[in-house]
């Protein structure tokens, strides 16, 4: 059976979906940008499912990985919508609704900055690496392999300037499966030539280290500007990438490792990649994040411990503190104490995360005992404490996790005060005002979220 004709501009699906534009297509079908009328004109995606071989048992599978699609839940990830059965001249047709993304992928990026005589710079793939890998490991938590890792698979959101990883290999494997079964053709490789390590396109095996090798390529091409296939020694079978480009040590270490040849040589999971990224100049400011275990870094709101709620009661929220050797009672740290760090992070940054934002990290002095910390009796610094756990609070009231929320009140905050990126933040009174305008960024998108807001 033949594909379809495509869709014409202006035609409605379902009386709802109202065609806008074809994005591009495959060996899966078209996708479309299209206007969902039931939700006043809000964008979304419609990919089209049009196997070379079409039967019932295709369709099984490609519902069954739908339903697999249906229960990621990422704010990186375009969000699944509906499975929509519908008929196109006589012939019944499969679509998956997702979110639309607005933005531009990493490889029109690269190539609108090739235009310019640029590539990407460590500090941005660094960034890009540390915002992405929290994407694989939710994935990998859930027993799925991306299978396609790319600069054309990763947009960056123009608003919100967080990558976004898209098309999922999931749903190419079922095409693959369906050829196979139903038309004894062998299937065809899953994955993307030059990006897929050599297990995967041969034998088709894949595991969590098969997306980091193929996200550490996706890096050097944006470091580099050259395929991939300019980067590797084809006769050795060996990345010959230093020889293009020049990286760091320790970054050059991670790309390394994340490229050898066996799997088993590779790292095992996002988190390890992570953790092997941080900045081995950031390791002071990690000590001094472990020893403060009851509390985020510098004016995030403090871990708090709740006690269970009941039908008449609501939880607890009790004051985290740290320690005093001299009574048991405890006190919160508040923004002076940690002046003496001589660099104090904006809010919402994670210490892991400092080189996004371009922060350059002085010597740091001896962390002051917690004995010796003095308590402040600044009514206004109280009152921003106060704020601080007020937001920390509403958060968890909405069931949100702590990092995703803060960094999306990190982007919130840097788009709104770009000129504030690689400044420096300290308790004196001259930067109160930035403090309280980071506070009313992260209310503000409270306020949204518990009117029903996406995060």
């Amino acid at each position: 059976m033949s594909n379809p004709s495509p869709l014409a501009p202006g035609s409605t699906l379902e009386k709802r979906y109202r065609i806008i534009r074809e994005l591009g297509r495959g060996g899966f079908g078209r996708t479309y940008l299209a206007e969902d009328t039931n939700r006043y004109g809000e964008n979304c995606v419609l990919k089209e499912f049009s196997p070379v071989v079409q039967s019932p048992k295709a369709a099984e599978l490609f519902d069954r990985e739908a339903s697999m699609l249906y229960h990621l839940q990422h704010p990186q990830i375009p969000r699944f919508r509906e499975l929509l059965r519908t008929d196109l001249g006589g012939n019944p047709s499969l679509f998956l609704v997702q979110d639309y993304i607005p933005g531009q992928t990493y490889e029109e990026i690269l190539i609108s900055r090739q235009q310019q005589g640029k590539n990407f710079t460590e500090p941005e793939v660094t960034q890009l690496l540390f915002q992405i890998l929290p994407v694989l490991e939710y994935i990998h938590s859930k027993n799925l392999i991306h299978r396609d890792i790319s600069p054309d698979n990763i947009i960056q959101h123009t608003a919100e300037k967080l990558p976004f990883l898209i098309d999922f290999g999931s749903v190419k494997q079922i095409a693959a499966t369906a050829v196979f079964q139903f038309s004894g053709q062998p299937a065809t490789a899953i994955g993307k030539q030059g990006y897929s390590p050599a297990e995967q396109m041969r034998l088709g095996k894949v595991t969590p280290a098969s997306d980091l090798y193929a996200l550490a390529v996706t890096a050097l091409v944006l470091l580099s500007g050259k395929k991939p296939q300019k980067l590797y020694d084809i006769h050795n079978k060996t990345w010959d990438w230093r020889s293009h480009v020049s990286v760091s040590p320790n970054l050059g270490t991670v790309l390394d490792k994340m490229l050898a040849e066996p799997p088993g040589d590779r790292y095992q999971s996002a988190k390890e990649v992570r953790e092997a990224l941080k900045d081995p100049k950031l390791s002071q400011i990690g000590s001094i994040i472990s020893q403060m275990v009851t509390m985020n870094f510098v004016g995030r709101p403090f871990k708090h411990s709740t006690q269970t709620a009941t039908n008449n009661n609501p939880p607890v929220v009790q004051t985290p503190q740290i320690v005093n050797s001299n009574t048991s009672k405890f006190k919160l740290i508040p923004w002076k104490t940690l002046a003496s760090l001589s660099v104090i992070l904006l809010p919402g940054i994670l210490a892991f995360s400092a080189v996004k934002s371009g922060f350059t990290l002085p010597k740091l002095p001896e962390l002051p005992k917690f004995t010796d910390l003095p308590h402040s009796s600044d009514t206004s610094l109280d009152a921003e404490i106060a704020r601080q756990e007020k937001i920390g609070k509403r958060r968890k009231n909405l069931n949100i996790d702590k990092d995703i929320f803060y960094q999306k009140v990190d982007e919130l905050f840097y788009n709104k005060y770009p000129e504030l990126k690689g400044r420096s933040l300290t308790e004196k009174p001259e930067d109160a005002e930035i403090r309280q305008n980071w506070c009313q960024v992260a209310e503000d998108l409270l306020d949204r979220l518990e009117k029903g807001g996406q995060l």
